[in-house]
């Protein structure tokens, strides 16, 4: 039997990725299905995979349209489980699971630091749905508590290094620049950092720099390993990379005030991980020397073996 791990690319991808090992309670045979992108190419190679279309935030249209493959899918195969952290995709998949009598789990991405996200709340009436918070404040009612995706890390100080090599990273959505942070750091990093700048959206063709738009993850991840400071806006995916690489990110939280994402929840967990200690955290208005100073002197380890994640 095969269990298939359903994520959107980015993020999500980078949560499920990361829980794979610790989860309990679902057997088999691992299948992905996700958006064929360069960071899902590079994160699942030697995996089995299977590209859908690719769900932008919100877009219904898609969701509707991953329903046929979905249902080819879950015909074709011999499906013992079905787990999510979604965002959009994990509704193609979910109900129509369900609705066939397969065991299927949501886990409510880690940004959610206050509510389920919107994909939650959808999914929240129908029975039958395993449905997880990461956060303990909000897991009542259907909604369970059985690890984060942060478990086992933890922080020190040490005598901050001199900012020789730096990595800032925008992420991956393809609609929802963030110009401030870029912006910000131009007049607080050192004049001869080595900066890999990967900007996702952001248009940054007028400014000095030398940017990609995408960066495969293995790629990212040895930048990052290499690096003195990794800045980052304030996904869950960059996060965690930053964490694996030895690095308690600067988060530069997007503010949907600006434009720069459809709601707060990069605010939520900037402030999560600030509170756990695993992050700095300052507005794309407030960067300084000091500011990436403080945060190139904290250093990330993490526990060789996590506590699991027990599905129920």
């Amino acid at each position: 039997m095969s269990t298939l791990l359903v994520a959107a690319s980015g993020g999500h991808l980078t949560q499920l990725h990361q829980l794979r090992p610790r989860l309990r309670g679902v057997d088999g045979d691992v299948v992905w299905v996700t958006f064929d992108t360069p960071q899902s190419r590079s994160l699942l190679a030697g995996e089995e995979v299977v590209f859908v279309e690719e769900a932008p935030t919100r877009d219904v249209g898609a969701v509707v349209r991953n329903l046929g493959p979905a249902l080819r899918l879950l015909r074709g195969r011999d499906v013992g489980a079905v787990v999510s952290t979604g965002a959009s995709i994990a509704l193609s998949f979910l109900p129509l699971a369900r609705a066939r009598g397969i065991p299927t789990y949501y886990i409510e991405s880690a940004t959610r630091a206050l509510a389920p996200s919107l994909t939650g709340r959808l999914l929240q009436p129908l029975p039958g749905i395993g449905l997880y918070a990461q956060h303990r404040a909000w897991a009542r009612g259907r909604w369970r508590w059985a690890g984060s995706v942060f478990d086992g890390y933890a922080v020190e100080r040490r005598a901050a290094p001199e900012l020789r090599r730096v990595v800032v990273t925008l992420g991956s959505h393809p609609h929802f620049g963030f110009r401030r942070l870029v912006e910000g750091l131009l007049g607080a990093l050192p004049p001869r950092a080595d900066v890999l700048w990967q900007t996702g959206a952001t248009d940054v063709h007028d400014l000095d720099i030398h940017a990609r738009q995408a960066v495969p993850d293995a790629e990212l991840r040895a930048a990052m390993a290499g690096a003195d400071l990794v800045v980052a806006h304030a996904g869950i995916g960059s996060a965690l990379a930053a964490l694996d690489a030895g690095h308690a990110p600067l988060l530069v939280p997007r503010d949907p005030a600006f434009g720069e994402h459809v709601d707060d929840h990069q605010l939520q967990i900037a402030r999560a991980l600030s509170d756990l200690g695993l992050a700095t955290v300052r507005s794309a208005d407030d960067l300084g020397p000091a500011a990436l100073h403080a945060a190139a002197s904290l250093r990330a380890t993490r526990a060789a073996s996590p506590p699991p994640f027990a599905l129920s």
